[in-house]
């Protein structure tokens, strides 16, 4: 993975039917570190993560335009094979979302889909993205059980189990923690921190508190235009551009 940028993000534009969602945004992801995607609602931001791994395809409707650059490929080229490139991602939803199966078989699902099927080695695969998403502990006595009967909170710990058990390279998170407890937000906000020395992340959040805690770089969108973006100390301690100081000031919203 190249260590400075593995996502670049050229002239990127998206269009719902007539409307501009996105328009010309250039923005370079750095490697192992939190970027955090920050602006007001409906300015785009889950949009522009969708575009990091072509999950807008299946909306009928879309266009987009410009490049979006993973590992220097262009993932919308028309040579791109679509499931390598979301291989190299795991995405937390703003809602978990398990899957109807067990504890277990929630992280062994994508081994499994890629061809790990020796029990132990899938044992020992489970137990450790269990433990690298802080689950381990409260459910190591119970991993037969139906994943559906997990909190809220542990469910999105299962879900970055599940996501990281496939080996991505690049975490994307949606809102990860608008549907839990504090208690749990703290929990899932202090793993991505962890996991930020292996991993790169991006995540969209529209609280402000929550990017000041976790955030090491920041690009600021409205109405579809990054407005600015660069290390995240930076941006809160001396924004460039009037609408981010007036944004992180509540001036707009």
């Amino acid at each position: 993975m190249n260590e400075i940028t593995p996502i670049s993000i050229r002239n990127l534009s998206v269009f719902y039917g007539g409307l501009r969602v996105l328009r010309e945004v250039n923005l370079d992801i750095p490697a192992r570190k939190i970027t955090v995607i920050i602006g007001p609602s409906g300015c785009g931001k889950t949009t522009l993560l969708k575009s990091l791994n072509r999950l807008l395809d299946p909306v009928e409707g879309v266009r987009v335009e410009g490049e979006v650059l993973v590992d220097g490929e262009d993932i919308y080229g028309p040579r791109t094979e679509v499931t390598r490139i979301r291989k190299k991602m795991g995405l937390l939803s703003q809602k978990p979302q398990v899957l109807p199966m067990s504890i277990y078989d929630n992280v062994a699902y994508g081994p499994r889909i890629h061809g790990l099927r020796v029990r132990a080695e899938l044992d020992r695969t489970v137990e450790h993205y269990l433990r690298v998403s802080g689950l381990w502990e409260e459910v190591s006595d119970r991993l037969r059980h139906p994943a559906s009967e997990l909190s809220v909170g542990q469910q999105q710990r299962l879900c970055l189990a599940r996501g990281l058990a496939v080996e991505p390279e690049i975490i994307l998170g949606d809102e990860p923690t608008s549907a839990l407890d504090p208690q749990s937000s703290q929990n899932v906000e202090r793993r991505l921190m962890e996991l930020k020395k292996d991993y790169t992340v991006v995540v969209v959040t529209h609280i402000l508190r929550q990017a000041r805690r976790i955030a090491d770089h920041l690009a600021f969108l409205y109405l579809g235009e990054l407005v600015e973006a660069g290390p995240a100390a930076e941006v809160f301690r001396n924004p460039r551009n009037p609408r981010t100081r007036a944004y992180l000031t509540g001036e707009i919203s």
